[in-house]
Formats: structure tokens, sequence, C-alpha cells
């Protein structure tokens, strides 16, 4: 399966750096409790300075938001929303380790970082386009909704959205979940110094994924001259 930007996308931001993981062999037992406290701590300590409102990636991704209709403080990028979350309530919820370890590797770095069942999503092509208006997503309370014509989404071949307004809302179809074994994690930043960011956050996910399961992840970096992420063996839909 392939995992990528299309050319529209990525002309109408060409601020967009993008980058992708993926892994197969994970489960539900890794005890990631420690390693969570370290990223958070990072983040709880830079929210120290200010809210996230005005840290520079955050902002990047407001711009964003505006410049796709949407009004940025009603429709907040998933880090931006993680991080309001922690400044109010001083943790994240726990719901996977690999859900866990990706969300506070978000807010240290503040980007939004997305963690999907790979097996869940039909191939072979998983695509951050504009929604056609016919797609379906599953929200995580199993009701159906259909992306507005314009919106950017994470569509795969069958027409499924995994995302509503790109960075905003995971679908709960993909969502990792105890029998999640095979993942694809997908960072992706707006702000200037963006591309160094991704790098960073891959490799750290990399670093956590490796020390945690027996396995070997494969990262790659998204860029207009190799915009391209390939999975291996197309996902299928159980």
């Amino acid at each position: 399966m392939i995992f990528r930007h299309t050319e529209e996308v990525r002309s109408a931001h060409p601020g967009l750096a993008a980058g992708a993981l993926h892994a197969t062999g994970v489960d539900s037992t890794a005890d990631v409790e420690a390693r969570v406290g370290k990223y958070t701590a990072r983040a709880l300590a830079r929210l120290t300075d200010g809210p996230e409102s005005g840290f520079p990636e955050v902002l990047a991704w407001r711009r964003t938001f505006t410049r796709l209709g949407l009004r940025p403080t009603q429709y907040r990028c998933a880090s931006e929303s993680l991080l309001r979350r922690l400044r109010r309530e001083g943790a994240l919820p726990r719901i996977h380790p690999v859900v866990d370890l990706c969300n506070a590797v978000s807010v240290a770095y503040a980007v939004p970082v997305a963690a999907l069942d790979a097996d869940r999503i039909t191939g072979p092509l998983l695509e951050v386009r504009s929604a056609h208006g016919d797609e379906e997503y599953t929200t995580f309370d199993g009701r159906t909704e259909h992306p507005a014509p314009g919106e950017v989404t994470y569509a795969d071949s069958a027409g499924r959205a995994h995302a509503r307004r790109w960075t905003n809302r995971q679908s709960g179809h993909s969502a990792v979940r105890d029998g999640t074994r095979r993942i694809l994690v997908v960072a992706e930043a707006m702000h200037e110094g963006g591309a160094d960011t991704v790098a960073r956050v891959l490799e750290t996910l990399a670093e956590e994924v490796t020390a945690h399961w027996p396995v070997t992840p494969v990262t790659g970096l998204l860029t207009g001259e190799a915009p391209e992420f390939a999975l291996g063996d197309a996902a299928r839909v159980p």
C-alpha cells in the first residue's frame, strides 16, 4: 500500500513537512508509562512559558485551517487539542500503548501525529486529498459522516475517509485497538523548520517502538520529490 499527499494538497500548502512510520507486530501489552511521562513532562515544561496557542507549530496549523475555510478555534489540529488538554488537566488519557506514545510525542514536539491500524485501511492507496463528498467517515461512537466536498481528508481506495478536516480528527474505523498488529503513523507539520521536527519525531517514535515491541519499523520523509511511502502488502478490511 502507498501513502501520499496529492499534488493539489502539496501545491496549496508548500510549507507541508510530512513523514510516516510502518511497523508490524505491536500489541496492547507494552508498558509505556515511563516514556509517556518523559514526553508529557517536556510539553508541560514548555507550557509554563505560555499556552499552546502561541507555539509556532500550532500557529502554522491555525493559519492552514484558516486557508481551508475553517475557524481554527472551533476546529483544532490534533496536537493543539492534546496540548490544551494537557495544560488544563496535567495529563493525557490512556488509550493504547501505541496511541499513548504517539500522543505523548505529539505534545512534546507540538505537531500532529496520527496512528492508524493499517489492516483497517483498504489499499492499494491511502491519500491525503480533497474529499469528493461521498466518502464515508466513521466516528468513534459508530456514526457515519460524509466529509464535505473539498475538505482535506485521508481517503483510501474504497472511498473510506480516515480523518476529518485533515489533522483535526481521526476515524474510529482505523483507530488503533487491542487487536491491532500493524500500524501506520503519520506526522505532519506546517511551521518553518517543520522538516527537521518531523525527522526528529520519526526518529523518536522508531526508537520507542523498537524498545517496546520486537519489531523493526520502517520510516520515511515525504517530500515533493519523494511524495510516496510504501507500507508493503496492501492492507485489508476484516
